[in-house]
């Protein structure tokens, strides 16, 4: 049985008549019925034409895409778990620590292993320095690529060339009383064997040439009489000229403190750089 047509009662029995007799008596639908009484307006998002089906297909999609993200998460799981937890006991907690080459040096041993070009910042980083009391200030530094322009003596530049010296830096320096004044020269060399080389051949014909400053007390520095010495580290050649303000030949005493004066200045800068490229190859 189908639902009553508009206008009649759900309860109210009708008597069954034939096609004919309905059809005679039939009016057009817009024509006998009377205009409906306005509705209040109202939205739905399923009032206005034909009910989708929409809502429910994306609702069962919905359903079906949560199933599969819940398969997938499971796969991925039980899939990645066992090589994850394999690859963190695999991976190193920390980085391994370089292994230090043999000699007395380390890394400085070579210009291999300590490859960094030096600086001038790097080997003389503050004007002033002090050494268990004793002061002293750099005033002017330079830096050169031909080592054998900046050294006195032919076979000293002749040693420096077979070294393949690279570069040679240098600084002039004074005590705080303005009695001492000397020049550091720092030499990059190949090897620490070719530094030794080149340090056998520093004597009172062969050094480095001092580098005179612009004040009143360095300008002087390379006149008169001076001492020379040359040390090694590593493959670094450390040159050093130093003498009196007035440049005349100290006594036994006076030399004393000259070199005292040339530790002191290259313990608190030089030599505290190339400690640090001795340990790990690199600048500080």
């Amino acid at each position: 049985m189908g639902f009553p047509e508009e206008g009649e009662s759900s309860t109210q029995s009708v008597p069954r008549r034939s096609r004919k007799d309905r059809d005679k008596t039939k009016e057009p639908r817009d024509k006998a019925k009377e205009p409906a009484a306005p509705r209040a307006q109202t939205w739905s998002p399923y009032a206005e034409g034909k009910r989708s089906r929409g809502p429910l297909w994306f609702a069962i999609g919905g359903v079906a895409v949560l199933g599969l993200l819940g398969a997938g998460l499971w796969v991925m799981w039980n899939a990645d778990g066992p090589q994850s937890a394999e690859t963190e006991a695999s991976r190193p907690s920390s980085a391994p620590l370089p292994t230090t080459p043999p000699g007395k040096y380390g890394f400085a041993e070579n210009r291999s292993t300590d490859p960094e070009p030096l600086t001038v910042k790097e080997l003389f980083p503050t004007k002033k320095l002090a050494f268990e009391g004793r002061s002293y200030e750099m005033t002017v530094t330079g830096k050169a690529k031909k080592c054998a322009d900046v050294v006195i003596g032919d076979k000293l530049q002749k040693a420096l060339k077979k070294a393949k010296c690279t570069q040679l830096v240098r600084a002039s320096f004074r005590d705080k009383g303005g009695k001492v004044i000397g020049t550091v020269g720092v030499a990059n060399l190949s090897t620490a064997t070719n530094a030794g080389k080149v340090a056998a051949i520093g004597d009172q014909k062969n050094y480095v040439k001092p580098l005179a400053g612009k004040d009143s007390v360095t300008k002087l520095v390379g006149t008169g009489s001076g001492g020379t010495k040359v040390w090694t580290h590593g493959h670094y050649a450390v040159m050093v000229w130093v003498q009196t303000k007035d440049g005349t030949k100290p006594d036994k005493k006076g030399t004393k403190r000259l070199f005292e004066a040339v530790d002191d200045f290259t313990k608190a800068s030089v030599f505290k750089a190339l400690d640090s490229r001795t340990l790990t190859g690199y600048p500080a």
